[in-house]
């Protein structure tokens, strides 16, 4: 059988239902070429003959996509196009139990899947199918998820197994899809699980995954089996309606105004409210047929349960059991047994608990939606001589759109005429506004403060940067980490096992003798102490609130997962140039041999130096330009790999570059010690040789960024207990700037390959976290437990290829992003010991027959709102002054480039 046909029957394999925690993403990843219009100026390989100077040689590997917006014509069967993840270089490690296996990113694998279920079984099975392979599972060791195929060496080699990885992931990836929507009308967490319930029993869905918090459904499915109109068709017959999500949008447009939730959930708990208190004081206080207040306590019921029997009549068409359906159950068994007050009191108070839970998760997610908002809805076109208004959704790239002073940027673009200061605290969260001027960037949600700017739309409003940031931020919640995960396994065991427990509970008080009354009202305070209501919401409160805050602090953080591991590093890899340094280096200084001019030196540098493009090679063409130095013209530019360049002037041989350049030859001893000394200070070398006549050193460095010193110290009282720089530089140069801003361990002279290499190595001792500029970084950001990327404004690359991203060139963010999630993950475990502890006391003093029904219930519903309350505390965290003025005002130090 061909391998085709042999490939299409396998993944053809039956599906089953499956669990999913986080939404697939479609990727189309693609390759940067010659045409590549990003900035290398970072530690970049150039082909200027510049290798010399000491820095790496990168491969770049760029993801880019496209965000679907408002104007989208989107194919109900096919997927969403979303902006692709980063793609982690394939590994090779023992298999667990011995035996050779390959490591391939999952990403790369099988593009949007993120967990072990699903279309992955689905793969698995396609790739077991193949010779040689005899055991394909997820590993997680490394820090993120990985393909682990465990193979034969005598059977198949690693190369034709990553082909048939590649193939197969292919042809599983085409057939079986994912799609996302939001969810208008879940008024509860427990409506959330009756949709992925139901879902997850449709004949063609893998797996179905509702994330209660950010109101979306995520499902993956057999295209030949189900289409999503049948998908859209069966959540409708539940009662909750579907909508496609829109670029930038975190809530939907209509979960918030329409729908019989939104509308009658506090008025219906008011009534029943008002019938409680009514019915009491009538049986207290007037003389009445006891039938009276009954009647009414029963209208109480009704009013305040409207929405929980609704519920819960739905879970128990699916065969579940949930939180709603226990409370409903327990308020019909207090008022079979006359306890009408107590029903209706479990009642009003479970419903009152809800509605105020729904109206502080809508408050969070309407945080998120509010930077949505900062964009402008129209934006002044100009039409030839003419200037015209239109909504932001019609502007297409390329046309010019003017901003005034005071105006919001309505969309990302480069500005072609005037100059003017931008206040920027919409994306990167700084409230000092940053001069720019033609050839610079905006961002859509800044403000214009001084002059009109004309500006080259360069994204549409879908793939605006603020955009980006807030669909991110919305869908971070559906990154379940690791306490999100506990708490949900928990909570659909729990359910279950305590309704089982209230069956046979007042049987066994029963035969001890108890009346069957009060066994009966023991097993319904039992019903109510063990509800896990608390637990449900621990953790999507806090984390939704927390992705929020670092959002409006510039920090974007993209999911619960990574929430969690950044909460958890203490130890940070950073990368210098870029990172720890400003990434433009400047000539320091020139350093003329006996006879020679300063310059003399210069322009013969210069002359050559303007042949190439690499930043070193700039600064030297900018010395000469500042001191006003004229420079004779170059020609005939030719690169020596690694050592530096030849070029002439006139007839005149002419060469700059490392002493390696000039190995085998004898330079004067003066030359030598001026290198060593310069080198030892911290700078790059280039020395200068003009037809056999040595000219002199030049020295040129980068600049250490502005209270980068007092971040690593902050880091450190913080708790980081291992701060190491890796660096394409040589050895002494990185050592003189590690100790300038009082890193602990230097690495250099390292290749990519090598940055991943020592990453991976510091993860073998705990958590440990990559900073970099998220372009030339990337592989060691992917190796690590948490990848951290600056300037995530002005970067594609960055946005795609971190966990984190530090949204301006600011490295005193990364203290702030610590520091919450430190603060979160506190929170999240806050919530866990408040939800599992008051249930724990509840349900022993119900087994007790301490606790009455209605005192059950005011605890539990309490512990309910306590928990939403302590997670919506985060939205109130905000970034300390890390930095002093003293500091920040400095002058920049030199550094190494």
């Amino acid at each position: 059988m061909s391998e085709p046909k042999k490939f299409g029957k396998l993944v053809g394999l039956s599906s089953g239902t499956m669990k999913k925690a986080g939404p697939g993403l479609l990727v189309k990843p693609h390759v940067h070429g010659p045409d590549c219009k990003h900035d290398h100026a970072h530690d970049h390989g150039h082909d200027h003959g510049h290798d010399h100077h000491g820095h790496d040689h990168h491969d770049h590997d760029h993801d880019h996509g496209h965000v679907h917006g408002p104007g989208c014509n989107h194919d109900h069967d096919h997927d969403h196009h979303h902006p692709p993840k980063r793609v982690r270089p394939p590994g090779h490690r023992a298999a667990e139990g011995g035996g050779s296996a390959l490591q391939l990113d999952l990403e790369a694998t099988l593009p949007g899947e993120t967990d072990e279920v699903g279309r992955f079984e689905k793969l698995g099975s396609a790739l077991r199918e193949h010779r040689g392979i005899t055991e394909v599972h997820l590993r997680r060791d490394a820090g993120y998820a990985e393909v682990c195929i465990h193979y034969k060496t005598e059977l198949v080699s690693a190369t034709q197994l990553l082909e048939v990885a590649q193939r197969t992931g292919g042809v599983v990836a085409k057939r079986y899809k994912h799609y996302t929507w939001f969810v208008r009308g879940m008024n509860s967490a427990d409506a959330a699980m009756v949709i992925e319930h139901a879902l997850n029993r449709v004949k063609g869905i893998l797996s179905a995954s509702v994330a209660y918090a950010s109101e979306r459904v995520v499902i993956e499915y057999d295209s030949e089996e189900v289409s999503l109109s049948d998908v859209e068709a069966k959540v409708k017959s539940l009662g909750y309606g579907l909508e496609v999500p829109m670029a930038g949008h975190a809530c939907s447009h209509h979960a918030h105004g329409g729908g019989l939730a939104p509308k009658l959930e506090m008025p219906l708990v008011v009534i029943s409210g008002v019938l409680l208190v009514t019915g009491w004081l009538l049986e207290r206080f007037a003389p009445v047929p006891a039938l009276v207040p009954t009647i009414i306590w029963a209208l109480s019921m009704a009013s305040g349960g409207f929405f929980a029997i609704r519920g819960s009549i739905k879970s128990i068409a699916q065969l579940r059991i949930d939180i709603e359906t226990m409370m409903v159950v327990a308020a019909i068994g207090a008022a079979v047994l006359g306890a009408w007050f107590e029903g209706a009191f479990l009642l009003f108070l479970f419903s009152a608990g809800h509605a105020l839970e729904h109206r502080a998760m809508d408050r969070a997610r309407r945080s998120i939606e509010a930077l949505g908002a900062l964009r402008p809805e129209v934006a002044r076109v100009r039409r030839g001589n003419e200037i015209v208004e239109i909504p932001v959704e019609q502007v297409q790239r390329g046309e010019r759109i003017v901003i005034r002073p005071g105006d919001r940027v309505p969309l990302d673009g480069i500005i072609r005429e005037g100059k003017s200061s931008l206040e920027e605290a919409a994306i990167t969260g700084e409230s000092i506004p940053v001069p720019k001027k033609p050839g610079d960037s905006v961002f859509s949600g800044t403000i214009n403060s001084e002059a009109v700017l004309e500006v080259e739309v360069s994204h549409l409003a879908s793939e605006s940067v603020l955009a980006r940031v807030v669909d991110m931020v919305a869908q971070a919640e559906a990154q379940k980490g690791p306490n999100q995960r506990f708490a949900q396994r928990l909570e659909r065991t729990f359910a279950p096992l305590v309704m089982a427990a209230a069956v046979v509970f007042p049987v066994v008080l029963v035969l001890l003798g108890t009346p069957l009354k009060e066994a009966i009202l023991r097993a319904v305070s039992l019903l109510v102490a063990a509800s896990p209501c608390a637990l449900a919401i621990s953790t999507p409160s806090a984390v939704l609130s927390a992705v929020a805050a670092a959002a409006r602090g510039g920090v974007l953080i993209k999911g619960g997962i990574y929430l969690e591991l950044l909460g958890g590093v203490r130890a940070i890899a950073f990368d210098k140039t870029g990172t720890l340094t400003v990434g433009r280096p400047k000539v320091l200084t020139t350093t003329p041999a006996s006879g020679v001019s300063r310059e003399e030196l210069l322009a013969t540098a210069a002359a050559v130096e303007s042949l190439s493009a690499h930043p070193l090679a700039k600064a030297v063409v900018d010395a000469a330009a500042e001191q006003k130095v004229q420079a004779p013209a170059g020609k005939d530019l030719e690169a020596i790999h690694g050592k530096g360049i030849r070029a002439r002037i006139g007839e005149e041989p002419v060469e700059v570059g490392s002493l390696a350049l000039f190995e085998g030859q004898t330079p004067p001893a003066e030359i030598t010690a001026e290198v060593q000394k310069l080198e030892e200070a911290g700078q790059t070398t280039m020395v200068v040789r003009r037809a056999g006549r040595f000219l002199g050193v030049i020295g040129v460095a980068d600049t250490v960024r502005s209270g980068a010193h007092h971040v690593i110290h902050t880091l450190k009282q913080a708790g980081i207990a291992r701060t190491v720089m890796l660096s394409g530089d040589n050895a002494r140069v990185a050592k003189a700037i590690a100790a300038q801003v009082g890193i602990d361990e230097a690495r250099a002279p390292l290749m990519p390959a090598d940055k991943v290499t020592a990453v991976r190595e510091m993860g073998k001792q705990g958590s440990v976290a990559m900073v970099g500029d998220g372009v030339n970084d990337a592989p060691a950001l992917a190796a690590a437990a948490v990848g951290v990327a600056m300037g995530g404004a002005g970067s594609d690359a960055a946005l795609e290829t971190a966990d984190v991203v530090l949204m301006s060139d600011d490295l005193a963010k990364l203290p702030f992003a610590l520091s919450l999630a430190d603060k979160a993950t506190a929170v999240m475990k806050q919530n866990l010991v408040i939800a599992l502890g008051v249930s724990g006391v509840l349900i022993i003093s119900a087994v007790l027959g301490i606790t009455q029904i209605s005192q059950a219930v005011v605890l539990h519903e309490g512990s309910t709102l306590v928990v939403v309350a302590n997670g919506l505390r985060l939205l109130g965290y905000r970034p300390q002054a890390l930095v002093p003025a003293s500091v920040s005002s400095a002058s920049a130090q030199p550094a190494a480039s």
